[in-house]
């Protein structure tokens, strides 16, 4: 079976909120309309995910959708952190919305859902959402998951419905890609050669250390 068949499927990047005694969110790349009079939706979230959980007592969610012009900012905070560890919307623009944040932050428009029902699929669950509320921010494009993976050459966060465990590519060139989020740095276009980065330097989308670079 190839499952990079998959791909195929159109998918866009989303990053889904709520709370409890503070902020939790993360992004997912599976949001769904349903129906469009009296709109419901359905996303996908990793029961691993802190979030997961959190939507589940709240009942309550946001889902903004990002922009195709987004910085690696909201990317590196939502997509490969955990909201038990850290405070992810410290430096983040949001609004609180019908009791639950919003990202504003590189995002074209938002949702808020009243979640209606949970179907148990595995290693995800599917909550499908009441639409409550809707707001277009920008007429700017929506950043599609294809683009993400092709022009921004990000990676697949584990918990995502679309993993995929990727063999590293050979290029012969003085290039290093990060194992976490997909990140290259490339020698040929930097000031500082990767070796001689000090051993404290992260990677300026997850935030990882050097030693999680592969050398392609």
């Amino acid at each position: 079976m190839d499952l990079k068949v998959f791909r195929d499927i159109s998918y866009g990047m989303y990053v889904v909120s709520t709370s409890n005694e503070k902020n939790v969110g993360c992004f997912i790349n599976t949001l769904i309309q349903i129906t469009s009079s009296n709109p419901t939706v359905a996303i996908s979230v990793n029961k691993e995910n802190y979030t997961n959980e959190v939507i589940k007592n709240k009942k309550r969610f946001s889902v903004s959708i990002l922009k195709e012009s987004a910085s690696d900012k909201v990317i590196s905070v939502f997509g490969y952190h955990s909201s038990k560890d850290v405070d992810k919307f410290e430096n983040i623009l949001y609004e609180e919305v019908l009791d639950v944040p919003v990202v504003k932050e590189d995002m074209i428009s938002y949702i808020v859902c009243d979640v209606i029902n949970v179907v148990d699929c595995g290693s995800h669950d599917l909550f499908i959402g009441k639409v409550i509320d809707s707001v277009k921010l920008s007429d700017e494009s929506p950043m599609t998951y294809k683009y993400y993976h092709e022009v921004l050459k990000g990676k697949s966060p584990k918990k995502a419905p679309t993993y995929v465990e990727e063999e590293v590519v050979l290029e012969g060139s003085n290039k290093y890609q990060c194992s976490v989020c997909g990140y290259i740095y490339d020698d040929s276009k930097e000031s500082v050669k990767f070796s001689d980065l000090p051993d404290d330097w992260k990677c300026p989308r997850c935030g990882v250390g050097k030693d999680m670079f592969i050398k392609l």
